[in-house]
């Protein structure tokens, strides 16, 4: 077995271990052998001298993010098995193999025991992304055991961690094709289709995790003038349309993704005049345009990224929902998110209580909604839960 090296635990911090949560903040070590360097696979030993677990060393506030609780090599077997279980999974929920669209999450890092590692599926390219420096230095062993795990569901993999590894420029890795490169960049969820923009745009190139929450505004849209603030690529837009939506305006500061939502409602509502895009600030936008809706989106990036942000998040979050509120008709709905894990559902409910105080609206909640279950939570990792929404009925 591969010798690796070893960080040591203050006494009593195994407790967190023991109950298999697979982060190791940095607080928790007593001291680390000398040579360890950033992403280094490492065994973590107790204040009494017992193995406890097997990770990633990385700097920073979590110091080793755990890929095994088993004394083991981190080989091909290792990672053949976990990207099989994570497919198994996919196929056990209908995902994988999915007759109206071939967009999914396939790895879904601490929930699929795989922290540091997101593996998006759009038709046949897969797209990777590594959120640590250990998963980035192993991304050439998943790739070759992600081709064989998948078989033919998938003929390209496209490696993106440009932007979620900022700190270390001299990793010598750029955005590109590892395996294969004449990819179609159109997919589909629910049968629509869309354009990926997996080398510009955010995340992997669409926002997966809103799949069944589009679904279900969907669902609402018939008749009604719906507002999409911070529209990206504008998912959400194309479902409205799609419900028989009266109106449709997207939102977005990005020209890029104005450019993206304006090409994905085309190709799916060619010549429909019931659309219209905005790049604009949607703060600026809420500000000075006084059209009232029938159904608005606030579905902004993360506002608190770091615990630090919090207080000022939250503030955020009462501001956006004032101003969604004070836009929409009586009668109308409002559908509302927080896709930051440092803020938990009570804190985003309160926020958005405050709001409707503010604005002197009487609502009621019809639905809670959360991340879909290719995002799965690592039961023993509950910050594994980031995405938190409300749907709103407002008079």
């Amino acid at each position: 077995m591969e010798k690796f090296k070893q960080v040591y635990l203050k006494k009593g911090k195994e407790e967190s271990l023991k109950r298999f949560h697979p982060w190791i903040f940095s607080g928790a070590l007593s001291h680390i052998d000398s040579g360890v360097e950033e992403g280094d696979l490492v065994r973590v030993i107790t204040k009494d001298g017992s193995f406890i677990a097997l990770g990633h060393y990385q700097t920073g506030s979590i110091a080793v993010r755990v890929l095994s609780f088993e004394d083991r090599p981190i080989d091909d077997d290792f990672w053949r098995s976990r990207l099989e279980s994570a497919l198994r999974m996919r196929i056990a929920i209908g995902i994988a193999d999915g007759i109206n669209g071939n967009i999914y999450r396939l790895v879904h890092g601490e929930g699929d025991n795989l922290p540091g590692l997101i593996i998006d599926c759009y038709g046949k390219t897969a797209v990777m992304q590594a959120h640590s420096v250990g998963m980035h230095r192993c991304r050439k062993i998943i790739s070759r055991i992600l081709l064989e795990v998948m078989g033919s569901r998938i003929e390209n993999i496209f490696y993106k961690s440009e932007t979620t590894l900022p700190l270390y420029d001299d990793l010598g890795e750029e955005n590109g094709f590892m395996y294969g490169g004449n990819a179609d960049d159109v997919a589909v969820e629910n049968g629509l289709k869309f354009h990926i923009d997996w080398l510009k745009g955010q995340k992997t190139g669409f926002f997966i995790d809103q799949r069944e929450n589009r679904s279900l505004l969907e669902k609402y849209a018939s008749g009604r003038s719906v507002l999409n603030m911070f529209c990206y690529t504008g998912g959400f837009s194309v479902y409205a349309m799609r419900g028989g939506a009266k109106l449709v305006h997207s939102v977005d500061s990005s020209a890029k993704a104005i450019e993206l939502a304006r090409s994905n409602v085309e190709m799916n509502f060619p010549r429909d005049k019931r659309h219209e895009a905005f790049d604009e600030d949607a703060f600026k936008f809420l500000d000075e345009h006084d059209e009232k809706y029938d159904l608005i989106v606030l579905d902004p990036p993360a506002f608190a990224k770091h615990r630090s942000a919090l207080h000022n998040a939250l503030k955020g979050y009462i501001r956006l929902n004032l101003k969604g509120l004070q836009r929409i008709q009586p009668g109308g709905i409002l559908f509302t998110f927080s896709c930051s894990q440092a803020v938990n559902k009570d804190q985003f409910r309160a926020a958005v209580f405050t709001a409707a105080a503010q604005a002197h609206r009487r609502v009621r909640i019809l639905h809670q909604l959360h991340q879909p279950a290719d995002h799965p939570i690592n039961i023993y990792h509950p910050e594994g839960e980031y995405l938190k929404g409300l749907v709103l009925y407002v008079e």
